[in-house]
């Protein structure tokens, strides 16, 4: 009996006990692969850039790098530029996207869900397009150039416009995490305060802002960072106005200074981390605002307020359509502004041409492999974390290098990678300048979101699914199969299309580490951009997208014939 084990007081057969504990030591070496990943794929560079930025100068000092970026009165400036700019954003996308989420949760506006799907446009495209639509509105032989100058600006490029078009860019993100935080009102409130005979400004104050504080404030961390580590609109509109994002590039594309550029993003990854800290923060002292005994707020309809709230809203999609409009009726120019002829140039040097087409193909390429390899791996490392036990160790670390993506600017991921992969005693130096290097960059960069989605995912599902397979003798494998996997299907596909339009629209973390052979359409946007030919890189940008449109709609319908196949459940028969 020394080779049986007892279960239930029965004696079982030593294959079965083998069988348990080989699965259990498939889930330690899959959780082991995603720390390993994440250790490659993030720490590895992080750790290059601190090793860059604190490499001992000539004379021995460790800090002499940080005093050298001091002592230069030009990258001083670009810090002060970046916090201001930033700050001014802010300050001016929030109460916009606060004033149109309160139209849309508040209201009984028509039309909501057009409006909405309005203005989560700017997801689908690189920020480079508004900044390219600018140009063509306000720029130098703008259509509306003599509007620009008679509100007292001297030209779009600068300041100005780095601000407007930052707008455009941030507006949808702030707006998604104010109407969630909108959504989430108690009816009872409202119709306690009016039995008081309580004013509609008072409500507003007493009720609403402080039931929506923790949304605003996260709504204002997300667009500081947001633009405070960005590159594309500065590198497009900034002119000789420059800030942090763009100074790293200048410092390792054009003079090669590895060391003060390695500084430089330290310096754009603090306001990054900060925001990541106070976010954390805000979200532990959050408190629930619908509890059991909740009464859901439903809008009362009210023609001023209702007319007003349609007006604004409109109004917002309006200057939206604008600027898309602009940028695909200039890509369909023959000669901006001289020959206004429609043509289809542009489009056809740009998949025709063999540079410009392989940078679409590419994108499409990087694309793919990040919404098959995203998913998988982020799927893999949650559902080990939170649905199987063991290495101890390994777990907080998994968990601390999920969130930490969120926190890295893709500027600075990018150049931890030229340090982390170029350096010739790495092992995985072949990677460099490859496909597979462009699609890791890109899934650990976006992998906070999709970890969390998926965690919140797995959450809901009742332990006991495992506990009673685990009493059963039932393989993990199996379970995950035939539960886990299918009540997962629809999250795991809304995380593969978070992927593929992100990894289509993405220039920051892919601008330092591409080949000529593996040119992507957002570089491609900004070599055209530099050498004069906007229409082509209007005509690019509207291909992304077009392609990043179009895949979502197939996602969508895609998502419906798996959630009517996999989640019946949810629907049972009368």
């Amino acid at each position: 009996m020394a080779h049986e084990a007892l279960v239930n007081g029965r004696p079982q057969p030593a294959p079965l006990r083998q069988r348990v504990h080989w699965t259990d030591r498939i889930a330690h070496l899959a959780l082991l692969g995603v720390l390993a990943l994440l250790g490659v794929g993030l720490v590895g560079p992080l750790a290059a850039i601190l090793s860059q930025a604190f490499a001992p100068a000539a004379e021995g000092s460790r800090w002499a790098h940080f005093a050298a970026y001091l002592a230069s009165p030009a990258l001083r400036q670009s810090l002060w530029n970046s916090v201001w700019v930033s700050a001014l954003v802010t300050a001016v996308v929030v109460p916009l996207a606060f004033t149109f989420a309160y139209a849309l949760t508040r209201s009984c506006l028509p039309a909501k869900g057009l409006f909405r799907t309005i203005t989560l446009l700017p997801l689908l495209a690189p920020s480079l397009l508004s900044a390219i639509s600018l140009i063509y509105w306000f720029g130098n032989q703008g259509v509306a150039k003599d509007v620009w100058l008679a509100l007292g600006f001297d030209g779009l490029y600068g300041a100005p416009g780095i601000v407007l078009a930052e707008c455009f860019a941030v507006f949808p993100h702030a707006l998604m995490i104010l109407v969630s935080a909108l959504s989430m009102a108690d009816a009872r409130l409202y119709e306690a305060a009016d039995a008081m005979g309580t004013g509609t400004l008072r409500k507003f104050a007493t009720i609403t802002l402080p039931g929506a504080r923790y949304g605003l404030i996260s709504a204002a961390l997300v667009s500081f960072t947001l633009v405070v580590t960005d590159f594309g609109i500065p590198k497009v509109v900034g002119g000789n106005f420059n800030m942090l994002a763009t100074d790293v590039f200048k410092l390792v594309i054009g003079q090669q200074d590895f060391q003060r550029g390695a500084v430089v993003a330290l310096l754009l990854l603090a306001p990054a981390a900060l925001t990541f800290a106070l976010d954390g923060w805000v979200q532990r002292r959050q408190t629930a605002m619908l509890t059991a005994r909740a009464v859901a707020l439903v809008p009362r309809p009210a023609r001023g307020f209702d007319a007003a709230m349609t007006a604004y809203c409109g109004l917002v999609c309006a200057l939206m359509l604008a600027m898309f409009g602009m940028a695909v009726f200039a890509s369909f120019v023959k000669l901006w502004p001289y020959n206004l002829t429609p043509s289809l140039d542009h489009y056809i040097a740009g998949l025709v041409d063999a540079e410009l087409g392989d940078a679409v193909v590419n994108s499409l390429k990087l694309a793919a492999g990040t919404a098959l390899v995203g998913p998988a791996v982020v799927f893999v490392g949650a559902y080990m974390l939170e649905k199987t036990r063991g290495l101890a160790w390994a777990r907080p670390l998994v968990r601390l290098m999920a969130m930490l993506p969120m926190a890295v600017p893709g500027l600075v991921l990018g150049l931890g990678y030229i340090f982390f992969f170029n350096a010739p005693a790495n092992p995985l130096n072949f990677l460099y300048q490859t496909g597979a290097l462009l699609v890791l960059c890109t899934v650990v960069h976006f992998y906070t979101t999709g970890h969390l989605t998926i965690v919140t995912t797995l959450k809901a599902i009742d332990p006991e699914f495992e506990a009673v397979s685990a009493s059963l003798k039932v393989p993990f494998y199996k379970t995950f199969l035939r539960v886990t996997l299918p009540i997962s299907l629809p999250t795991l596909l809304d995380v593969s299309r978070y992927f593929f339009i992100n990894a289509m629209t993405t220039i920051s973390a892919v601008v330092f580490l591409y080949s000529p052979e593996t040119k992507l359409a957002s570089v491609a946007i900004l070599n055209l951009d530099e050498a004069g030919e906007i229409g082509a890189a209007a005509a690019m940008a509207v291909l992304i997208v077009g392609v990043s449109g179009t895949v979502t709609l197939l996602y969508l319908l895609l998502g419906r014939v798996v959630t009517r196949r996999t989640q019946r459940w949810r629907h049972p028969a009368p």
